[in-house]
């Protein structure tokens, strides 16, 4: 009689036994578990690991810092936004610098305006000197001289010798070593002539600045102080000169009761 059973396998063929599909996968997991956890880390791997990591972060910091792109992406409302912020910027950046530029020019011109101010000043108290005769002064002129050997020469002829310089223009004046300001008199004393009381005597000599083209013609003109010097039987020597220097000085005089109200 046949029968449908297979044929057995005949022992010792060698061939192992087959497991049931999933208990081969279940078995799998569990080696590959086994085999990652818990991990083998050496002490070398970590410290490598560490700096890699160091290394990396670095890296990804300096590329975020440098990337001039990481604007591509932004939305248009943020770009918008970003470039009203900057042109914000801008302007007040410029509203400070034309601020500071109008701070400076006010400075300078500040600074120009005392320095002429101070400038003045000194220029001021310079003439005020020469005409006081408190300082000393140089510059074109003529020298006079006036010989007298007879001793007719008398004060009030020098008077108006003085002054008819001073009408051409003189403008210092000394005469044997007198310096002449405003308030100068002159007066006769015996065997010559007192400045001030204080007596000189002749050859007088005049040392005159101003324009020689303009003094010497106002000596000489018809019926003038040579003239009238000479018919007192006085010698007169003019001569210009491109440099006379008027070095006699007064001494400043301080006032009693004057102030200034400045």
């Amino acid at each position: 009689m046949s029968t449908n059973e297979s044929p057995e396998e005949p022992a010792g063929s060698g061939r192992p036994p087959q497991d049931a599909p999933g208990q081969s996968e279940e078995t799998g997991r569990q080696r590959l578990a086994a085999g990652l956890w818990p991990p083998r880390v050496s002490r070398a791997q970590l410290i490598v690991a560490l700096l890699l990591f160091v290394l990396g972060l670095g890296l990804a910091i300096q590329v975020r810092s440098n990337d001039s792109g990481a604007l591509r992406g932004a939305r248009q409302e943020d770009l918008v936004r970003i470039l009203d912020e900057l042109d914000g910027r801008t302007q007040r950046l410029e509203d400070e610098k034309q601020r500071l530029e109008d701070q400076r020019r006010e400075l300078e011109s500040s600074s120009n305006q005392a320095e002429e101010a101070r400038r003045q000043t000194v220029e001021k108290e310079r003439q005020l000197g020469i005409l006081a005769g408190t300082v000393a002064a140089q510059g074109p002129g003529i020298t006079l001289k006036i010989t007298d050997p007879t001793g007719q020469v008398q004060s009030d002829q020098l008077l108006d010798t003085l002054q008819e310089l001073r009408a051409a223009g003189a403008e210092a004046i000394q005469i044997n070593g007198v310096r002449i300001v405003a308030g100068s008199y002159f007066s006769d004393e015996n065997g010559g002539v007192a400045i001030d009381g204080k007596k000189i005597t002749q050859p007088y000599e005049f040392r005159v600045i101003g324009k020689p083209q303009d003094l010497e013609p106002a000596l000489n003109i018809p019926g003038g102080v040579v003239q009238t010097l000479e018919k007192e039987q006085a010698t007169v020597a003019v001569t210009r000169s491109a440099k006379i220097v008027v070095d006699a000085l007064r001494a400043a005089k301080q006032p009693d009761y004057a102030r200034s109200s400045s």
